[in-house]
């Protein structure tokens, strides 16, 4: 009895070995492949939003080396190269999805906005037309006031600017885009106040602080607004602020507030330097 106990047991360890054998042993024949996994851990989207552009730009590439035809990896290469400021290319690439029939209205908004970065408006513009009103993105409307801008349609441009404004949490460039419309159309009130709603949206977007100091210089008001502002930023809005005063014919302000900016300057600021030796000259 005891013999037979043992050689059960015996021949039970000898399959379990074997089993756990086949457990460990990979299977050499198996090819994996590299796409399916690159699916499965998101990958693809990672490149398109926080790795490098141009190394995406190269993944991308070599991605679509092995699977040609695959459209979404045309996508991550087009949005990589927009990304890595190579708009010219992303433009070919996008040309080519939109030929797709699985292409999508997305694609199509995306090429609208390559084709503006390369400073192509009616193409762009011909992209959008062939957009579902019922398709309504953010990106879209932005685009559209955009379009509408270069085309000086300003009723239309001010109804997009401001439902794209209602279709996202981040205004801030909207505000900041639609405020340089009004600015550039002569509304400088308006052009403050939409100004500061970007800055309210993102204080630190020192593009719409900018704005707003020519703005409220347009309007001879030569005093800095009430924002939060870095040193550096403080001497840059000055300087600015000076330039606008004197090519508006406000000599002395100008000459004050340049020097003004070169004392609040931490360091040595080059160009307002200059600007004042020239109007001293």
């Amino acid at each position: 009895m005891r013999l037979f106990s043992l050689t059960v047991i015996c021949t039970s360890l000898v399959l379990g070995l074997s089993a756990c054998e086949k457990l460990k042993k990979p299977d050499v024949d198996k090819k994996i492949d590299g796409v399916n996994v690159i699916d499965a851990t998101n990958l693809n989207d990672i490149m398109m939003t926080v790795a490098d552009p141009n190394e995406a730009v190269d993944y991308f590439q070599r991605a679509l080396t092995q699977e040609p035809g695959r459209l979404d990896f045309k996508r991550g290469l087009a949005k990589s190269l927009v990304r890595a400021k190579r708009a010219s290319e992303a433009v070919l690439v996008f040309a080519d999805i939109v030929d797709d029939k699985e292409a999508t209205n997305s694609d199509r908004v995306d090429f609208a906005d390559a084709l503006i970065r390369t400073n192509e408006w009616p193409k762009a513009e011909a992209q959008l037309n062939k957009v579902p009103p019922t398709f309504e993105t953010y990106k879209r409307y932005r685009l559209e006031a955009m379009i509408a801008d270069s085309n000086q349609d300003w009723d239309k441009a001010d109804s997009f600017y401001e439902t794209a404004s209602g279709l996202t949490t981040t205004p801030a460039g909207v505000y900041n885009n639609w405020g340089y419309s009004k600015l550039t159309r002569g509304d400088f009130n308006q052009a403050e106040k939409l100004f500061l709603q970007a800055i309210t949206y993102d204080k630190d977007m020192f593009t719409a602080k900018n704005n707003l100091v020519l703005a409220r210089a347009s309007q001879r008001k030569y005093s800095l607004p009430i924002i939060r502002m870095t040193q550096i930023e403080r001497a840059e809005l000055l300087h600015t602020m000076a330039i606008s005063a004197i090519r508006q014919g406000d000599i002395d302000i100008g000459r004050g507030l340049l020097e003004e900016a070169i004392e609040t300057h931490p360091q040595h600021f080059d160009v307002a330097v200059r600007t004042l030796a020239a109007l001293e000259n």
